[in-house]
């Protein structure tokens, strides 16, 4: 048996047993992965996807993280310009060894899906996104810029009545940001209407 998956913006076509070379994902030498983009799966009853087979995928071993060969890419400009420049690149990949063709039940497996390293990194505003979802937008507040509300929120200060009711102590004691008198009647007049 056989499948068609994709990672990395390519195809691959696999079986158990089988070593590929995959662009990086977010996994640890020994660690076990699944890809569950299975495009087709082959063998005594092949059967295509539309574009993906429902339920399949292929599990594999991450080996290890290497590196590509090196490519050089050279430019040169001719006559009254007489310059160039060279520059090498070696594309981070990671080894994986097949395990398994799974026909069905792969979202039931446990296993960690295969992910490559932008989407990995990606995953984390999108969990700080609901966390501000309960506060206003204080920059809103006439000198008030992205950086001056981040560090309000972070002192607790996330909305306008939370803004509009810090006494003269309190402001005084907020040591991220400097709290101008003026930002706090704004606070008040957005917090009403």
């Amino acid at each position: 048996m056989f499948a068609v998956l994709k990672t990395g913006g390519k195809q691959y076509k696999v079986q158990a047993g089988d070593v590929l070379r995959v662009e990086k994902l977010a996994a640890d030498a020994g660690e076990k992965v699944q890809f569950n983009d299975v495009l087709m799966l082959g063998g005594d009853a092949p059967v295509v996807g539309a574009p993906l087979v429902d339920g399949a995928a292929v599990q594999a071993e991450v080996i290890d993280q290497i590196k590509g060969e090196k490519l050089i890419h050279f430019v040169k400009r001719r006559r009254k310009h007489s310059s160039q420049r060279t520059k090498g690149h070696r594309q981070k990949l990671t080894l994986v060894r097949i395990t398994e063709i799974l026909t069905s039940g792969a979202d039931k497996t446990g296993v960690k899906a295969a992910t490559g390293q932008a989407a990995a990194g990606a995953a984390a505003p999108a969990a700080a996104a609901p966390a501000a979802a309960g506060s206003d937008d204080l920059t809103k507040i006439t000198g008030v810029g992205p950086a001056a509300a981040k560090k309000l929120v972070e002192a607790g200060i996330g909305s306008f009545a939370a803004l509009a009711a810090l006494s003269d102590e309190q402001i005084a004691a907020i040591d991220a940001v400097k709290v101008k008198p003026e930002w706090v009647e704004q606070a008040k007049e957005l917090a009403q209407g």
